[in-house]
């Protein structure tokens, strides 16, 4: 499977779009100033302990103070508090734990109010961003991700990803692991790390405790409510948890992020570094890429489908809800049962599909259409299965309910992606009326009459509608710009911009910069 990454650069954000096979699965949009994504380690102070809730409320710097349950505080939680405790007091200088004692761990059944006390400082990880009007979801059971491992201190336990299959290589992957891993350091060995060698684990595991290490020196100093250490970019992220041998291409259109994602691929797979690529096109990365159109294909409340099938999509306050439906599908050669199992089919493919590109989480329902014969049930819930096999979001798939309703929960960390693709007409302004194509052909004669007539312009480049633009070069001695070059003797580029609706066109100088009329 081919994949690339497509990643749009602006002022305020970045939008990173993952395509397989050109087909859009994921897109992410991350503001360069945002705060309290996950993965992000705070110092934060308890303000209110809830009984009721077996659970806690720690002010983090969040307008709303986030939300710790007592079986998110880790079962080494005594050990984590002792070790702040010693580093705040200068007790325990050195960040590394191997003269460390480990406290026992807490009881699974217990109260948070045993281990915790308003006004403390605790250090916490954020588990979940903040979603609608509710604050962070955090946890005190802090985990470092690499590349290969993921990095758990005050833990003795050394897993394998149930991804890799092969009982040898997960053997083998264990023994190397034991070799290399921290004492009272824990460690998860990733799915990436299939057919890695020893010094490729450890240098990820030197470069993580190189972050505990900053971790330990600024928990010395800091006063709370107070970021101690941030999770990398979520580019760097995707690519930390994406990149294999299938990427072929990593597409940027800023300069400095190319050379940022250049170096941090370097330091990962220098293999793959030539990758990346600067684009340095005029029209817009998307809309060069295709991303664009699938973007407003694909956001919808409907959702197209070959053949005429379709999917409503509705976001509540407590669930997500699908419908499937067949459309004008016509497939004379089958019987109904059978048609409904091709639709359902193709449906399961598109809503694992839009599961991941809108990161839809919490509860999913979906309505598929009825199948009374229990061995296409059993066919469309193994695709499906299937499917979500690649959403590395952990979640559980329900079998048909007696009412043919699939249910799905999904891991829910970040704000659901919900695009508005419907917009009053620009050109039109919602009144269904707009000017005569013959006016708006003067309008820009006129204008081009004046900027090359009264502004002297040396180049003139007009970007118009497609049709527009073919309307302009239509013949090929007795079109427009052949009249515009005979008349002002300059030659005026016509340049097709799919983005701009029917009337919309602009005038750009020699430089590319546009000039206002």
């Amino acid at each position: 499977m081919n994949s690339e990454l497509i990643i749009d650069s602006a002022t305020s954000e970045v939008t990173i779009a993952l395509l397989e096979e050109k087909r859009l699965v994921e897109l992410n949009t991350e503001k360069k100033e945002h705060n309290f994504s996950v993965g992000d380690i705070y110092l934060g102070r308890v303000k209110k302990l809830m009984p009721s809730l077996n659970a806690a409320f720690v002010d983090i710097g969040y307008e709303k103070d986030a939300f710790l349950h007592y079986l998110d505080l880790g079962p080494q939680v005594q050990s984590f508090l002792k070790f702040m405790k010693g580093t705040a007091t200068g007790r325990q200088p050195d960040p590394l734990l191997t003269n460390f004692v480990i406290e026992p761990d807490i009881q699974k059944s217990g109260k948070v109010s045993q281990v915790l006390s308003s006004n403390m400082l605790m250090m916490v990880q954020i588990a979940k961003e903040p979603i609608s009007s509710k604050g962070p979801r955090i946890t005190s059971e802090i985990s470092l991700p690499g590349r290969y491992v993921v990095l758990m201190p005050f833990s003795e336990s050394l897993s394998v990803s149930s991804k890799i299959k092969s009982a040898a290589e997960r053997t083998r992957l264990k023994r190397l692991a034991q070799s290399i891993v921290p004492r009272n350091f824990g460690i998860i060995v990733r799915t990436v790390a299939e057919g890695k060698k020893v010094a490729d684990l450890d240098q990820d595991i030197q470069d993580l405790m190189a972050r505990w290490t900053a971790l330990h020196g600024q928990m010395k100093t800091a006063q709370p409510p107070a970021k101690l250490l941030g999770e990398i970019d979520r580019t760097s992220t995707i690519l930390r948890d994406t990149l294999n041998a299938d990427f072929n291409s990593i597409h940027v259109n800023d300069a400095t992020l190319y050379e940022e994602i250049r170096t941090y691929i370097k330091s990962k797979a220098p293999d793959q570094v030539d990758i990346v690529k600067l684009y340095k096109g005029k029209i817009p990365i998307f809309e060069f890429a295709g991303v664009d159109k699938q973007i407003k294909s694909l956001f919808g409340k409907t959702v197209n489908m070959t053949g005429g099938s379709y999917l409503v999509i509705e976001h509540t306050e407590a669930m997500h809800v699908i419908d499937v439906n067949s459309g004008a599908r016509k497939n004379s050669g089958d019987t109904q049962g059978a048609n409904a199992l091709q639709v359902n089919l193709m449906a399961a493919k598109e809503i694992a599909r839009q599961l991941r590109l809108r990161d839809m989480g919490g509860i999913i329902v979906i309505d598929f259409i009825d199948m009374y014969n229990t061995v296409h049930r059993k066919e469309l819930f193994d695709c499906l299965r299937d499917e979500m096999k690649t959403d590395t979001a952990r979640h559980t798939i329900l079998p048909p309910s007696k009412f043919g309703l699939v249910q799905i929960t999904r891991e829910r960390v970040r704000p659901v992606t919900n695009i508005i693709t419907v917009e009053k007409c620009p050109a039109c302004d919602g009144t269904g009326e707009i000017k005569a194509s013959s006016l708006l052909v003067d309008d820009v004669e006129n204008n081009i009459r004046y900027l090359c007539q009264e502004q002297n312009e040396s180049s003139l480049t007009l970007q118009v509608h497609p049709y527009l633009a073919a309307f302009f070069k239509e013949g090929l001695w007795k079109s427009y710009q052949w009249k515009w070059f005979r008349k002002y003797k300059k030659w005026i580029t016509v340049e097709p911009i799919s983005s701009y609706h029917v009337m919309e066109y602009h005038f750009l100088n020699k430089q590319g910069e546009e000039i206002k009329i």
